[in-house]
């Protein structure tokens, strides 16, 4: 059942990037979902971007292609971009709307391929570097145009986002999560954009949870990065400064394996994760 709060802003715009082993625990999902539908009964405009990085590394094992990463990309040959839209549109994608409709809000699936919300072009690793490299169908977000969600969300739907892009030509690119949902957030002027990891937030020292860092300024990111902004920190971050430079109002990053996450941040105002701000 789903829980009823008070809301004094109506329809704030909320995108959440929903991501990695979150999306294999189906008690965490269920609860994320539940979450979701929450904002959304009560009047909140929710947009989900998510990617499927353990699904991904399933199916290219079952079929036996072997995943090489490369500055924190996987490098991706056409064949395995097959597999991976397959599974991230077939089975990720429809999955979260399932549960969606099936906890009783309205879900739809899309991708930036579907009503040309996404432009993407191809990305190669050290690209300032004399002899980039190349990652395959791997891609840059060059621009959204995110009128399909603004017409789902005027019409009450929650829009569920895969990260697959074409780009001008018609080649499919494969997406990383956090940069595009960093994009969506600022195309729409989300609110507040809301990344899920599985850490309590930024870390002044990343094994002490007592470091947390609770409010930052964007201008003050920056000097954070290779000592305290690391490892798998990074694209998280660098999303929020995407978001927030591109139209977002306001970034944070929580601990989506939590129960009510979602809601004590954004209905209960609670001071958990790491607000980003202008």
């Amino acid at each position: 059942m789903l829980q009823t709060h008070t809301i004094i802003n109506q329809k704030e715009t909320i995108v959440i990037k929903y991501g990695g082993n979150a999306m294999v625990n189906d008690e965490i999902k269920r609860s994320v979902m539940l979450n979701i539908c929450e904002l959304h009964a009560a009047g909140h405009r929710v947009v989900v971007v998510h990617g499927g990085g353990p699904f991904i590394n399933s199916i290219l094992e079952k079929v036996q292609i072997t995943s090489e990463f490369i500055g924190g990309h996987r490098k991706t040959t056409p064949e395995a971009m097959k597999y991976i839209e397959m599974t991230l549109l077939g089975e990720v994608n429809s999955g979260l709307v399932t549960l969606i409709n099936h906890l009783g809000q309205r879900a739809v699936g899309l991708s930036g391929k579907d009503g040309g919300l996404a432009r993407a072009s191809k990305r190669f690793h050290q690209e300032e570097a004399e002899n980039p490299v190349d990652l395959g169908q791997v891609g840059n977000i060059d621009q959204i145009d995110p009128t399909i969600l603004f017409d789902l969300l005027d019409k009450n739907y929650i829009p569920v986002v895969a990260c697959v892009a074409p780009d001008e030509q018609g080649n499919t690119y494969n997406i990383n999560a956090d940069m595009m949902a960093g994009a969506v957030a600022g195309a729409i002027s989300a609110d507040h954009y809301c990344v899920l990891t599985d850490v309590d937030g930024l870390m002044m020292d990343k094994d002490d949870a007592s470091s947390l860092i609770q409010q930052l300024q964007v201008h003050e990111l920056q000097p954070l990065f290779q000592k305290v902004i690391v490892g798998g920190m990074i694209p998280k971050i660098e999303s929020c400064q995407i978001a927030i430079d591109n139209g977002a109002q306001s970034a944070r990053i929580v601990n989506g394996t939590r129960l009510k996450t979602l809601t004590d941040a954004i209905l209960e105002h609670k001071p958990i994760g790491t607000i980003i701000s202008k």
